[in-house]
Parts: C-alpha cells; structure tokens; sequence
C-alpha cells in the first residue's frame, strides 16, 4: 500500500500553494515513501536546526533565500541556536563579516513568518507541545525532551525536512509517530545517585556509548529536575543518536519493560568523566547553558558572579534564549554577570559559534558541549557542576 494524500495535500504536492510549498511536500512524501508510510498526519509545531551561517554557508542561505521568496509557514516554528547573540554579537568577538551573514540567514526565515526565536530549548520559551501531540522538530536534544518528557511524537527531523514541515504542517506517519516503534529495548538501573547536571550528562554518555539507538527504561533515579532532564536528554542524544527513553516513575509515556538489563553504577559514571576529561588542559573558556540555560539557571549563576569578578585571561558564557536574556535583565541577573565580567549570550552556544582557534580549553557542566568542543573546536575539555565552573572562572 502506497502513500495516500488527502486532496489538500495533492494541490500542495502539484504547486498549486507556490513553489516553495510543492518543493516542501516532495521532500516529506518522499521521506514518507522511502519510509513505507501509508499517510501523511498534522503537527502542530516545528522546530528548524540549521541556523547558524558558521555550518549553513552560502549553499544553505542560497537554499532558503529561495524558499523565502513565497514560502509562508503553516505551524508555529521556532528556530535553533544561531552562531552569535544577534544583539551582543560584537562584544562576544563576533567578525562584522560573520554578523552580516548570519542576520541574512535569520531574515530569510523571518520572512517566511518563523519566530525568530533562536534556541535548541523552545519548550522553555513557548513552543510547548502537549503529550500525545505530533510535531516535527530537528535539534537532537529537544527531540529527545519532547519524545520522552512531555511525551509528544516526533521524529529526529533534518533541517529541510522540518522546514518542509513548517510549510506544509504536515508529516509522514512512520518511526515515533507510532505507538509501536515507542516501545523500550533495554533496562538500565543506576545504582548511583546523581545529583548535578554533570551526573546526568555523563549518564547520558554511558547509555549512549553502550546502546547505540535502542530505546531505554531507565529505572532507580527517584527525582530529576527539568534542567538535569534537559542535560541528559542532550547528552544521550549526542553520544547514541537516542530520541526517546523511558524514566520510571519520572517520564509519561508507557511500554512494556524488556528483559534485557544492565547495571550503570559508580565506577560507569567515573570512566565516563574520565574520558571527558583532558591532562593538563588549560582552561580559559568556561561555558554554561548547552542546552540553553533556564531561568532557574541564570539566577542561580548569577548569585555567584555577584561581586565576583572573572579571572584575566578568561571568558565566561552563558548562553540562553533571547526572552530568557529579557527576563534575566529585568530580575537584574544580567547585571550581576556581566559586571563580574561573564558575559549572558542569547541564541547562540558554544557548539555552533565560529570559535575555533580563540580559546585553548573548555570547561563546562555539559556533556553535549565536551563532544562538540573537541571534535569541531579541537578545545581541550574539562566536565565539572555549575558551582566548579564557577569556581574555575574566578581563579
């Protein structure tokens, strides 16, 4: 049985809706047919990776020039991290060249109606789906937190093919779009308490190094906040392409419990910071918020930067999504970190910012941002808590 559209779709798919609208539903019906789907199904929200002019490049923002000539979204979309706060940029040592490219990528999306809003975290700031609901988004880390926390349906989508679903609002129904492919492959219990967002992060590494893209129940952590789910979420995503896992008693969705455990205990966690961390790194580079940082967080850092002031020779980021910035400067957070001379970053992070060669070593609470900071930026790396970080940034 092949791939059936509904009337609607077919005008879509004949061009009848613009050229940009036709070249989005070739790109999800042919993803539907080499999925075996049997139909195309609604999302209600899309969220775009692919932001950043540092991995876009002139062939990407030709690409969406394009689209955007009569290409007008259908869903709410939000957009991943960009490679510069699109306010700040030029404090953050951001070239003038770099800047203009990178307004040029977000005027193409915002003439296509995308909220302009550039963070790989859109359920903290308004792109909230609800359990049950079928979105399309395509940064791994908040695939990860929409199929497993709030427990919407979604699969990990590329950025065209979320682009192609925020013209449409539409998506093919295979892979997690189905009860049947949601179902948990491998137990782990973790006999060790964790207790930062560091811990989760390299929880997250183990089960990723060892399981590849199985789905897992994980079962023994008693609480989690939302910001440690944030981390690990990014963490499990990046080591084992994981977009679903199963927490018991934390997470919403329900499965069957497989057979097949494994133990994660201290000794697990250790190695995994190990691997993490780099001999005689010298750090000079301390970044907080992949994925980007919450409220909570920013007010928690910036109780320990008041009155403080950042060591010479070393730059502090934290990143987060521009209305997140907003309320931080209205609380007076942004003050207090940037008098101490840490610098609070929205829509950018350190994984997509052009920043290689400007800083010998990364220290940070994310697991996510180790992976990215020495295979993109070849940084040396240190993984410690928030408060460790902190501490590094003073000394």
């Amino acid at each position: 049985m092949g791939l059936e559209l509904t009337k609607e779709e077919t005008e879509m798919l004949e061009g009848r809706h613009g050229k940009a609208t036709r070249k989005a539903m070739e790109i999800i019906t042919t993803l539907g047919e080499i999925y075996g789907a049997e139909r195309l199904i609604p999302v209600s929200s899309v969220q775009i990776a692919g932001v950043s002019y540092h991995n876009l490049g002139e062939a990407g923002l030709e690409y969406l020039s394009e689209i955007a000539e009569d290409g007008q979204i259908r869903v709410l979309t939000t957009l991943n991290p960009a490679g510069m706060d699109m306010t700040e940029w030029k404090k953050h040592g951001i070239s003038e060249d770099f800047a203009k490219n990178q307004q040029r990528v977000v005027d193409a999306f915002e003439k296509m109606g995308v909220v302009t809003t550039c963070t790989c975290t859109p359920y903290l700031i308004g792109n909230l789906p609800h359990f049950g609901e079928h979105i399309a988004w395509a940064e791994s880390s908040a695939v990860c937190f929409a199929n497993s926390v709030i427990g919407a349906l979604t699969n990990r989508e590329g950025g065209p093919s979320a682009l192609a679903s925020s013209l449409t609002g539409r998506t093919a129904e295979y892979g997690f779009h189905l009860e049947k492919n949601r179902i948990a492959q491998v137990v782990y219990d973790v006999e060790i308490e964790l207790q930062t967002t560091d811990d989760f992060g390299l929880l997250g590494k183990v089960i990723g190094d060892r399981t590849g893209k199985q789905i897992p129940y994980i079962r023994e952590i008693k609480n989690a906040t939302t910001d440690q789910l944030r981390s690990l979420c990014a963490s499990i995503a990046t080591y084992g392409g994981i977009a679903l896992f199963h927490m018991e008693g934390i997470t919403p969705n329900r499965t069957s419990i497989p057979e097949k455990t494994e133990i994660i205990g201290k000794d697990d966690l250790e190695k995994a910071r190990a691997e993490l961390d780099d001999k005689g790194a010298e750090i000079d580079f301390i970044s907080i918020g992949c994925p980007h940082a919450s409220i909570a967080d920013i007010a928690k850092v910036a109780e320990m930067l008041d009155g403080q002031r950042v060591a010479e020779g070393k730059t502090v980021w934290i990143t987060t999504a521009k209305p997140t910035k907003d309320v931080a400067i209205k609380m007076g957070y942004y003050d207090k970190i940037e008098k101490a001379g840490a610098f609070l970053v929205s829509d950018a992070c350190c994984a997509v910012a052009p920043l290689e060669g400007r800083f010998k070593g990364l220290m940070t609470d994310s697991a996510k941002a180790c992976y990215y900071a020495r295979g993109k930026n070849k940084f040396d790396i240190k993984i410690r808590n928030v408060e460790e970080c902190i501490k590094e940034a003073l000394e």
